[in-house]
């Protein structure tokens, strides 16, 4: 066995703002490594623990494998010992692709797809009844006891209710030596040239053999001969007619109904699987949607005529063939193109939608002349479905959706499945309804299963059912148990996702491994903060290591051991401040340690805002797990939606009210979630929704283009006089565009090598050396700074070097203000985190003119913020707010909670038993709430007296 140090001992650690530190960090414990945002504690975990322990690991692989995924950088540090295998789980590492699903990264599904291959009921989907399956053994004893003296046929059947004439079918089984068909319920003898009428569905049969049953040895015989070629020519399938009669049998070696004669083949694992065609629905191909055109999209305003642009894909007449068409179904239904929509005959619409071929002939009113006309017309509806699909070009398929809808595939009704994969049942159930079950659901289904099994299928289903119980649990102990098995793994927030990730390594058993995590608390409600900490103490107790990287107050307190790093933001952090036990923390003078011994803290506002008195209502909400609630969103206020993971806060803000509100002021096309009313939309001008989605994608999106700054420097450098003289232009300063950047990278910085069947790997221009343009353009300085040295500065740099300039200072100073002084003007989008993300998103807001009347949407904005941060944050809010600006802010954090205005709680539980509204009001008046799980926790966070609990 391997024998690793007590310690992981880091010397000399340089990585980005790390001042070469050293750190000791004992193995085998619960670590958390905490400090302000930007002072340097993901390039300790992750750029270089982490780091160095990838390194080591491709370095394991041959001399061979390692020329295809090219050589790790070692990370800037002088040692790393007493380093085991390292896993890091990172929240952003969950596939996009939306056939991931919940089910499918925990291996949860595949369980499930081996339980239903092994111990599912079939039945059939014609009739319901139970699906049975011979051999041919069987099948002999059946027809002998059934049939004992009687006249019978054995047919195969070769086509069932399908359209054809058959004639080459007819010619290929005469050629197999057969002299009788069954038609349609008629037996007929096969004759040269014999066919069927072809636009008429048919059944067809092939009369294998006649027969008369009796229990003789040579019956027997001939029997066991027959039955085989039935089956070879009927696909596992075969028939007996009784002589006299129109009502065969069917028998099957595959499962069948016994009355119609429908089988489905022996079921597999993939038979299950919405990932492979034996088991995905034809029609979605197992994405469990479909684009559908929107008749509404193609006509906004059917007031307008066709030649005024109401058809909104052609857009204002003009002369081309399709509305010379138009003008042709015009004459044919007696509407002209400048007639208003909504005058046109239906008839005609139908055509102008969905296509026509038709001759006519039309006399002309005014010149009495006679003409045949040729209608010959796609219709727009299958043009713009037919473009999506098939059409090569990604922007003629964007323009093609940007008239469709997405919605449930109405073959497998949004279950990805064919109907045969969703007719096996077990205990009852389909896989499609254990995959729509939450995971609390699922557990109690499985907790359940071993009474309702009988004889070999609980023998076969023991063994599943206990590995799929064991993964169940441990997504439980991670507060996963409103999420459900088929929910996309594109939906999932970074805290789900990580978390799911945990429960996946904990069932793993892995030991001896140094698992590295990045805010496994964020979107997580204080009740589930001990579960998600007992998971990383069983982790650790199975004999790993775990460092953290958390600001929660509940995880530092529970740790074993806890690494400050400080004391500021970026240039002015990477230092050790302080490490050791938890309670050693109340000995020491860091900012963290002050705000968890109380000497420093938020402060809660003597008073609350009542608003402007005006108010937006939305009622009957239903989407998701909503229970028709009517919820009130005060205006000119702070309003905080709380409540458990997965309560339906998300959705009643995210997916109901913001798509509704964006619908009203910006023409957003996103469909709501179900509601009734909403009213009190012209009280406010507009709405921003701030969220944690990437500026951008690539590493030449910054804060500085993505806030509009860069614009601004650009002209700047264009004004100096040097640059006057050269006839520069501010488009000489851009990276992106020829001229002034280098063309090596062209502007990147950054030369991308493809790595195929991993992630693209970025390393440094060897022409610019990473500063992204060329010599001339270098030579421009403003006040001795290059275009290039401005991009590196820090946001708090730039501030005091612009000082003079107030459209550009006014931007810097909002980025700052949010807590972001750390973080460079040219800092790659890609390697900022998805609080910094957003934060810089608020600043770009904040440095707007804003109007008093807008309305805010933030979703967890304290994700990845130290308590500190979370004070200056709260500053830059309330600034908003009391400008007349409303505030609504999804989230768990007691210290932004404390200071709203007014709560919206949402519970009581999560998943099926949430989507009420538990209780509303101050913090104050939702602290009184006994029902209320958010309100234990506000309650001690206020610190006061509270009268008598009431219930709302």
């Amino acid at each position: 066995m391997i024998r690793y140090e007590e310690n992981i001992e880091v010397k000399g650690a340089r990585v980005h703002n790390l001042k070469n530190i050293d750190v000791t960090i004992p193995r085998e414990q619960l670590v958390v490594i905490t400090g302000l945002s930007g002072s340097g504690k993901s390039s300790l975990a992750f750029d270089t623990i982490y780091a160095e322990g990838q390194r080591r690991y491709i370095e394991t692989f041959s001399a061979y494998a390692r020329q295809f995924l090219g050589g790790l950088e070692r990370p800037d540090v002088d040692k790393i010992d007493g380093l085991s295998p390292v896993i890091a789980i990172e929240q952003k590492t969950t596939s996009k692709s939306p056939r991931s699903t919940v089910g499918t990264i925990t291996e949860v599904y595949d369980f499930l797809r081996l339980l239903y291959a092994r111990a599912a009921d079939a039945y059939s989907y014609n009739t319901g009844e139970k699906m049975v399956s011979y051999s041919d053994e069987q099948i002999g004893q059946l027809i002998m006891s059934s049939y004992e003296g009687k006249k019978i046929n054995i047919l195969a059947p070769v086509i069932r209710s399908r359209k054809g004439h058959y004639r080459e079918l007819f010619e290929q089984i005469a050629k197999q030596g057969f002299v009788k068909v069954r038609v349609d319920g008629e037996i007929r003898d096969l004759v040269k040239g014999m066919k069927v009428d072809r636009y008429k569905t048919h059944d067809i049969e092939i009369i294998i053999d006649r027969l008369k049953v009796s229990d003789t040895e040579d019956f027997r015989k001939r029997l066991a001969e027959t039955i085989p070629t039935a089956m070879y020519h009927g696909d596992n399938v075969m028939m007996v007619l009784e002589e006299g009669t129109d009502d065969p049998r069917y028998f099957s070696r595959d499962l069948m109904c016994p009355t119609t004669g429908i089988s489905y083949p022996n079921p597999e694992p993939n038979t299950f699987s919405f990932n492979s065609p034996k088991g995905m629905c034809p029609r979605c191909n197992g994405l469990g949607h479909v684009y559908e055109v929107n008749r509404k999209k193609i006509i906004p305003n059917p007031k307008l005529s066709i030649k005024a642009g109401g058809l909104a894909p052609l857009g204002e007449y003009k002369k081309s063939w399709a509305f010379r068409q138009l003008e042709t179904i015009g004459t044919r239904y007696g509407f002209e193109l400048t007639d208003p929509i909504e005058k046109i005959p239906a008839e005609a619409m139908d055509v102008i939608m969905n296509g026509g071929n038709e001759k006519f002939d039309y006399t002309s009113k005014t010149l009495g002349v006679k003409r045949q006309y040729h209608i010959d017309y796609e219709g727009i509806a299958n043009f713009i479905h037919s473009q999506f699909e098939s059409n090569d070009s990604k922007a003629i398929r964007r323009w093609a959706k940007d008239y469709m809808d997405k919605v449930a595939c109405p073959t497998c009704d949004g279950s990805r499945l064919k109907k045969e994969a969703l007719n096996f049942r077990v205990s009852g159930k389909s896989i499609a309804d254990l995959a729509h079950m939450d995971i609390g659901e699922l557990a109690e289904f499985f907790n359940n299963l071993d009474h309702s099994l009988e004889g070999n299928q609980k023998i076969i289903a023991s063994e599943i059912i206990k590995e799929i119980s064991t993964r169940v649990q441990f997504l439980l102990d991670v507060g996963l148990n409103y999420l459900s098995l088929n929910r996309s793994s594109k939906s999932l927030s970074g805290g789900e996702a990580q978390r799911i990730r945990l429960a996946t390594q904990i069932g793993s058993q892995l030991v001896g491994v140094l698992y590295i995590l990045d805010e496994p608390s964020i979107g997580l409600h204080q009740r589930d903060n001990q579960r998600l900490i007992n998971s990383l103490e069983s982790l650790r107790d199975l004999g790993n290591s775990v460092i953290v990287v958390e600001h929660d107050k509940d995880m530092i307190l529970s740790a074993d051991h806890v690494i400050d790093i400080g004391p500021f933001a970026g240039r002015h952090g990477g230092e050790i401040i302080s490490q050791g036990p938890p309670s050693e923390l109340e000995h020491q003078h860091t900012l963290t340690a002050e705000y968890m011994s109380g000497t420093r803290e938020i402060p809660v506002p003597t008073e609350r805002r009542k608003g402007n008195g005006k108010k937006i209502k939305l009622e009957g909400c239903t989407g998701n797990n909503l229970k028709n609630i009517t919820v009130e969103f005060p205006l000119g206020t702070l309003i905080g939606v709380t409540g458990v993971s997965g309560s339906g806060k998300s959705t009643l803000v995210n997916e109901t009210l913001y798509p509704i509100m964006n619908a009203h002021y910006f023409n957003g096309v996103k469909k709501p979630m179900p509601y009734k009313a909403i009213h009190g939309l012209e009280h406010i001008d507009k709405v921003i929704d701030i969220n944690q989605s990437p500026i951008g994608r690539t590493p030449r999106s910054n804060p500085a283009t993505y806030t509009g700054v860069f614009s601004e420097i650009r002209s700047l450098f264009a004004k100096t006089p040097e640059a006057a003289i050269r006839g520069y232009k501010p488009g000489r300063f851009s990276f992106n565009v020829k001229g002034g950047r280098c063309e090596t990278c062209q502007g990147g910085g950054m030369r991308v090598i493809e790595m195929n069947f991993l992630p693209d790997v970025y390393v440094e221009c060897e022409t610019c050396n990473g500063k992204r343009f060329n010599r001339e353009t270098l030579e421009i300085r403003y006040k001795g700074k290059s275009i290039s040295d401005v991009l590196e500065m820090t946001i708090n740099e730039a501030v005091d070097f612009f000082e003079k300039i107030p459209k550009i200072y006014r931007k810097l100073k909002t980025i700052q203000d949010v807590g972001l002084g750390y973080i460079s003007l040219g800092q790659q989008s890609t390697t900022l985190s998805g609080g910094e993300a957003q934060r810089v998103k608020l600043a770009t807001e904040l440095s707007k003119r804003d109007t008093g009347n807008t309305f805010y949407i933030l979703d967890e904005p304290t994700t990845g913020l130290h308590f500190e941060d979370i004070r200056v944050l709260m500053g830059v809010l309330n600034k908003l707010v009391d400008k007349g600006n409303t505030i609504l802010v999804i989230e768990h954090n007691m210290d932004v909670i404390k200071m709203a205005d007014h709560i919206i709680d949402i519970g009581y539980e999560g998943g099926r038993d949430g989507g009420q509204v538990v209780a509303t009001g101050t913090p104050e008046q939702v602290a009184q709430h006994t029902k209320s799980h958010t309100a234990k926790f506000l309650k001690e966070e206020l610190k006061a007296e509270i009268p008598q609990s009431v219930d709302r």
